[in-house]
């Protein structure tokens, strides 16, 4: 008697879960635009079809750039990637975007970071400023924005330009043996060193030839940021336990270090009383006692803003150097402006010099072409998208390209920057174009851009919403105006004296005469492009593989 009843109620319970799966499938986001699912796998199986046609370590937003080209450009669509993870809603179009980034009745600080965020938890620590929601988050937004500030960050002029004769130096030696090395890997220890200044107020010892002669800090970053490299990116720990072991260990090491450093700031603030504006200083204000809840605090905030810090920085310099080389007309734009600010000679030290000088500060802020330059490099090259959750029951809804609202509740809601920056319907047909000068009388790359009131376009040729790379809303990148003063610097010394010539992916397209071609854009044609990897962020796949040599201008005043 009882095998029967059994047997009925395994039917019963199969049937309900084969309804409950199809409705899931296929009628819970019927009104989302998505690519067919294959009713059983979603779109997983796809997804990984795809990821395997695609170039060797792209990164996955070439293949979401597919998808969106493949449904007509439908602004937004769904990546059902269950039971895996949760639905994924890519966000393709920037007044969609907008819906998620700004404040609102619902969510006065935005849509929540998304709980993926958790899979870098090891590179910014359990209590750091991007995984904070609410007060808590509020409290510690303020706390830190004075360290961010536009003019703080231009009284760090100096610690920034002492950064850059070693810099140089190792650029240098490099036009001198003629060798091919990766660009990436002597930015990013510069950006390192400068954030370390700006941060800890300390040499961290980044830029040396050889990786372990380096400063401790800046070596245990970049281990830990390569063990999120292909296909270890978001791979749930329980799949890989040796390598989250490793990641653990890493961040107890970078921790070891950081401890000591600031419990002896904290014993020099109680000394001086002074108040300072580093993050260091800053995430130690208002303490009378300092306890390893504290210790770890700080621990954590210090090692988010030193791996953003650099990271954005060095990524938006590699690829600006890359297209400069590659648009003859827009590096003599950048030149040209910059012999109208500093006089014809190139030598870093009479630049430098002049930014050291009674109001040099100034000039930082009268680039108005290089400004559309890194704008530009940073359209077509974002350093990352920004995901967002709203929790179970919150009832968020968004407008589909349909008209249907759809509530979006515990989905990861991606902002697709790459989509989102080369949008046709915004930028035309040069939306995956190098075309600066479509940023001319709005070059403008501060934290100005991030006023609500900027989306209502005035004169403004391309709507602020739809250039995206620090994000926008509330939760924008509290170091954007780092990034910005940092770039512009770097490139006012740098671009007049080098020529980078790229080597392998990216390499110039050369004619009988050796000489590189323009093709009808006043680009030099390649023979291959270079694409984007991920390693925690979008980076160049090849680390940017260089020559470079002085360039004329500087070859014929030294």
């Amino acid at each position: 008697m009882l095998g029967p009843i059994l047997v009925t109620a395994l039917v019963v319970l199969a049937s309900y879960l084969v309804r409950k799966i199809r409705w899931a499938r296929f009628e819970q986001y019927k009104s989302i635009p998505q690519i067919k699912n294959d009713g059983v796998w979603g779109h997983l199986k796809l997804m990984g079809e795809l990821m395997g046609s695609a170039r060797k370590n792209a990164h996955p937003d070439e293949v979401f750039v597919k998808m969106n080209e493949e449904l007509g450009r439908p602004g937004v669509f769904l990546l059902d990637t269950r039971p895996i993870s949760w639905p994924m809603l890519l966000v393709g179009d920037h007044q969609m975007a907008e819906q998620l980034s700004k404040a609102s009745k619902l969510q006065p600080w935005s849509t929540p970071k998304s709980p993926t965020v958790q899979d870098i938890i090891h590179v910014i620590g359990y209590k750091s400023l991007l995984t904070q929601e609410g007060e808590k988050w509020k409290q510690s937004r303020k706390m830190f924005n004075p360290g961010f500030a536009p003019s703080h960050i231009l009284t760090m002029l100096p610690s920034i330009l002492a950064k850059l004769p070693r810099f140089i130096e190792l650029l240098d030696k490099h036009v001198k043996t003629g060798e091919v090395f990766p660009l990436a890997k002597p930015i990013v220890n510069l950006t390192f060193d400068i954030i370390g200044a700006v941060v800890l107020d300390l040499d961290v010892d980044a830029q040396h030839e050889k990786d372990n002669d380096r400063g401790q800090l800046i070596q245990l970053f970049e281990e830990q940021s390569q063990s999120y490299t292909g296909k270890a990116v978001n791979i749930p720990w329980f799949f890989r336990p040796r390598l989250e072991y490793r990641r653990i260990r890493v961040a107890r090491k970078i921790d070891s270090i950081l401890g000591p450093i600031i419990r002896q700031k904290f014993a020099e603030l109680q000394r001086s009383k002074s108040k300072g504006r580093t993050v260091l200083d800053l995430s130690l204000q208002g303490i009378d006692e300092l306890t390893d809840y504290h210790v770890s605090l700080a621990c954590d905030q210090i090692k988010t803003f030193l791996f953003a810090g650099h990271d954005t920085t060095a990524i938006l310099l590699s690829w600006t150097f890359y297209e400069l080389s590659r648009a003859p007309h827009v590096l003599k734009g950048v030149r040209d402006e910059l012999d109208g600010l500093f006089g014809p000679d190139p030598d870093p030290k009479v630049v430098m010099d002049k930014l050291l000088a009674p109001g040099g500060e100034e000039l930082v802020g009268r680039m108005p072409y290089i400004s559309a330059v890194l704008k530009e490099a940073l359209r077509l090259h974002p350093p990352a998208g920004s995901a967002r959750m709203a929790p179970k029951g919150t009832g968020l809804t968004m407008r589909m390209p349909n008209g249907d609202d759809v509530c979006v509740d515990n989905m990861i809601l991606y902002l697709c920057g790459h989509i989102i920056q080369r949008d046709k319907k915004v930028y035309g047909e040069t939306a995956d174009d190098f075309v600066p000068e479509r940023w001319l009388g709005d070059s403008d790359t501060s934290e100005k851009t991030n006023d609500d009131s900027a989306t209502a376009g005035g004169e403004k040729k391309i709507p602020a919403s739809a250039w995206r790379p620090f994000e926008r809303g509330p939760r924008n990148c509290i170091g954007q105006e780092l990034a910005n003063i940092e770039a512009r610097v770097i490139v006012a010394i740098i671009a007049r004296r080098y020529d980078f010539v790229k080597v392998g992916l990216g390499e110039f397209d050369l004619n009988d005469k050796g000489q590189p071609v323009l093709d009808e854009k006043g680009q030099y044609k390649v023979k291959s492009e270079v694409y984007q990897t991920i390693q925690v962020t979008a980076k160049p796949v090849d680390g940017m593989m260089v020559k470079v040599k002085l360039a004329p201008q500087a070859a014929g005043s030294s």
